[in-house]
């Protein structure tokens, strides 16, 4: 059980008032959109759920949880070795620009805050889980609970992104936020079990998606 603190932490960690921008971007979602791809609230449900299997569940998280364990053991080596190669795996010029700038955002937020003291400047790019696990590692939240929150967290902006472009109501988004909650805990087991030569970003039509993004006419996102 989370302790009361860790919990009141995490809460504000994975809110969507965190001062990250991760609201104005759609990774690639509203040009699936555009392009007749996602059309509805079932298209768009089967998309959300497609980037959570295939590229979150597969290589962010997995990602995320070995920054998490190396905050934990002080391991500078690791920590630099799976920043960048998440920084690499972003397969666009706007993808990877997003994590950076999130990154960025975070560590300035959390340079900011009263008690903080992690070390995190000397990084040459931080990305945005390498930012979030030094959070959550340094607010002592327990490695699942964490993992779990960002998946919400990217979730939850997903649907956002979903109701304002296609459009859809509010029933039809706590819809969707429902069945990827239940989905969650699963999908973040899967990520922690799986061998460093397992992890891919392999999710074609995902990064399509972001490439065609880049010379989208009309847009709302930033990805």
């Amino acid at each position: 059980m989370l302790e009361h603190i860790a919990l009141s932490r995490l809460l504000q960690l994975a809110s969507p008032l965190l001062p990250v921008g991760a609201y104005s971007y759609s990774q690639g979602l509203e040009w699936a959109i555009e392009s007749g791809t996602v059309h509805d609230a079932e298209s768009a449900q089967n998309w959300i759920n497609d980037a959570l299997e295939l590229y979150l569940g597969r290589f962010e998280l997995p990602v995320l949880w070995r920054l998490h364990l190396a905050w934990q053991a002080d391991d500078v080596t690791a920590l630099a070795y799976w920043n960048q190669y998440f920084c690499a795996g972003r397969e666009t010029a706007e993808s990877r620009a997003e994590t950076l700038q999130m990154g960025y955002s975070l560590v300035r937020l959390l340079k900011e805050l009263d008690g903080f003291n992690a070390d995190i400047t000397h990084f040459p790019v931080v990305t945005f889980p390498l930012a979030y696990a030094c959070a959550a590692s340094q607010w002592h939240i327990p490695i699942t609970a964490s993992v779990q929150a960002y998946a919400w967290s990217w979730a939850e902006n997903q649907v956002s992104a979903a109701m304002k472009t296609i459009p859809l109501g509010q029933v039809a988004g706590q819809r969707m936020l429902l069945a990827l909650g239940a989905y969650l805990p699963a999908a973040v087991q899967a990520a922690s079990e799986l061998k460093d030569d397992e992890l891919s970003n392999f999710a074609p039509a995902l990064t399509l998606a972001g490439c065609q993004h880049e010379t989208q006419y009309s847009r709302l996102f930033r990805s």
